[in-house]
């Protein structure tokens, strides 16, 4: 989206209006060992930065504008100050390449910098994608071995091609120390964000897909009446939320047709449409119960790189998006995950959505959200069995469904360019900035309110802090635990970071949206897709690729 557009967009968004109630607050703890309990005396001080910033402009507000944005940066930019005098930086210009999507991520950033870029004399120019853009965009400055840009948002599987080619800087003690970087959650921390050995990302989110389901449709009573006369339950007796993708895909079916206060429901939202390889990772979380067989590492390929994609745990996910779709709302076919997270659920559509933990802090926080009342959480769902690829055949486990939730993508970070190096002046400007988009204050704002960005530090489990932007105890309680469980799943599906990944999604998503659209079986389509990975492999060097591969999944 272009500037122009965006600042009519903030002049503009000053609507507030009610989705909330109520002002207590709880949630799950986010890592393992991390208690998450109401601390009877806060632990923070009450004029403190981050009691300050948690109530701009508090969930049940509305939006947060331009404005607010700003208000944040400058609130947080004492730990800038510390590494950086005023007007430092002065006459120093530089390039940032990011996100648009929903009028988040860089427009944030842009109000989250302003103040940065005031105190040290820094100039910005931003370069604005569209998701299903983005991967294309930077593949190509991949390719040439050359960036137009001098700080990058970018995601963990980039690592890998950006690591190849030694594109990227190296951070500094100092940034580690700014950022407070012991305080991330561990999952997140290396070799997750370095390569070779070398730490290059700022963390500024966590990613896992989760399943947001709506509380009114399943505690209706006239619903739960007629699915006790409904023919296949798939092991869900008593009406309510599923458990496994099997439940999932009966409920889907029930609903179709059946109203909740007048209103027209659906079960599951699929996204059959291409999103510039970030469609697949939603393919991904309907098999990873069913292709993630515990204690494997493997689920998308094998150790030897052989693509698992076309096993009949996958072909089964697949169909299952097939026999779904007829029972969606109309021309769903053509709905990518945007569409289903901004266009669809959060307005009011559908039941059931797979997706990154935007959903819940949007459906507080959000002008454009209706269901913040009715909303609750939990991990993905399970299989009543599961794929052993070794043995070649499905397996009912001893302790019941397997879980398995997919990490899907490990979040989002701030990278600088190693073209500032020869530069120190360069050098350290655009780290600060990256070290102030990543900071400990600022970060409880994002994962609070609509950012784009996931709670992803240990201090985010901190309940008076969520307290203070006015959520309900049982709702963040609930959006939290789905958040933890998934985290510290241990037969949780971690992708590899490898490089080319996304040419590997992109590949994918050209054949299944063929596949979803009926033009041939969920086999074939499959097929293809292993076909099209082996030929991508050999192009990029599959003796390498076999070695990034096991380093990349802890195999080496």
């Amino acid at each position: 989206m272009r500037v122009h557009v965006y600042e009519q967009l903030m002049a503009t968004q000053a609507s507030r209006r009610r989705v909330m109630k109520g002002t207590a607050s709880a949630v799950a703890g986010l890592v393992a060992g991390v208690p998450a309990t109401l601390s009877p005396s806060p632990s923070f001080a009450a004029d403190s930065v981050v009691a300050q910033i948690m109530k701009i402009p508090g969930a049940g507000n509305g939006s947060p504008t331009d404005a607010d944005w700003q208000k944040v940066g400058e609130l947080c930019l004492g730990p800038t100050k510390k590494y950086v005098q005023p007007g430092e930086f002065k006459g120093i210009n530089f390039s940032f390449m990011g996100l648009n999507n929903q009028n988040l991520h860089n427009f944030l950033f842009r109000g989250f910098l302003k103040p940065w870029e005031a105190y040290t004399g820094t100039l910005i120019k931003w370069i604005d994608l569209a998701q299903a853009d983005y991967n294309a965009r930077l593949q190509q400055s991949i390719a040439t071995g050359t960036a137009d840009f001098d700080i990058i948002e970018m995601g963990a599987p980039f690592e890998g091609d950006m690591g190849v080619k030694n594109l990227l800087s190296e951070m500094p003690d100092w940034v580690k120390k700014q950022v407070d970087f012991d305080d991330i959650v561990d999952y997140l921390k290396p070799p997750v964000g370095t390569w070779n050995g070398k730490i290059h990302r700022v963390t500024i989110d966590s990613d896992c897909h989760t399943m947001n389901r709506r509380t009114d449709v399943f505690t209706d009573p006239g619903l739960a009446k007629q699915w006790a006369d409904w023919k296949d339950k798939a092991g869900l007796g008593t009406w309510g939320p599923p458990k496994t993708w099997q439940q999932v895909q009966q409920i889907t079916k029930f609903l179709k047709g059946k109203k909740v206060k007048g209103k027209e429901v659906y079960g599951f939202l699929d996204q059959p449409k291409p999103w510039g390889g970030f469609q697949f990772y939603f393919t991904a979380s309907r098999a990873s119960s069913y292709a993630k067989y515990p204690g494997e590492k493997n689920w998308m390929f094998d150790e030897n790189m052989k693509p698992l994609v076309n096993n009949p745990a996958w072909v089964r996910a697949i169909q299952d998006v097939i026999d779904a779709l007829p029972y969606e709302p109309a021309d769903q076919i053509n709905a990518d995950p945007g569409t289903t997270a901004f266009q669809q659920f959060l307005p009011g559509t559908g039941s059931l959505l797979e997706w990154w933990g935007d959903i819940g802090t949007m459906a507080k926080t959000s002008d454009t959200a209706t269901i913040g009342d009715v909303l609750d959480f939990d991990i993905l769902p399970a299989s009543d069995d599961v794929y052993n690829f070794r043995k070649e055949k499905w397996e009912t486990l001893p302790n019941g469904p397997n879980v398995a939730p997919n990490m899907a993508y490990l979040g989002w970070g701030i990278y600088v360019m190693k073209t500032v190096d020869s530069d120190p002046k360069r050098h350290k400007a655009a780290w600060s900035a990256a070290a102030h988009l990543g900071g400990k204050d600022l970060s409880m704002w994002t994962a609070a309110y609509p950012s784009g960005f996931q709670p992803y530090r240990k201090s985010h489990t901190n309940l008076d802090l969520w307290a203070l932007a006015g959520y309900d105890k049982k709702y963040i309680g609930s959006y939290m635990d789905s958040q933890s469980t998934s985290y510290n799943h241990p037969n949780s599906a971690i992708e590899p970071r490898i490089p080319g990944i996304f040419q590997y999604y992109s590949i994918a998503e050209d054949e299944l949206q063929k596949t979803f659209a009926g033009k041939q079986s969920a086999q074939q389509g499959a097929d293809n897709v292993a076909a099209a990975w082996e030929k991508l492999t050999n192009k990029l060097g599959r003796e390498n690729q076999i070695k990034y591969y096991r380093i990349a999944m802890g195999l080496a």
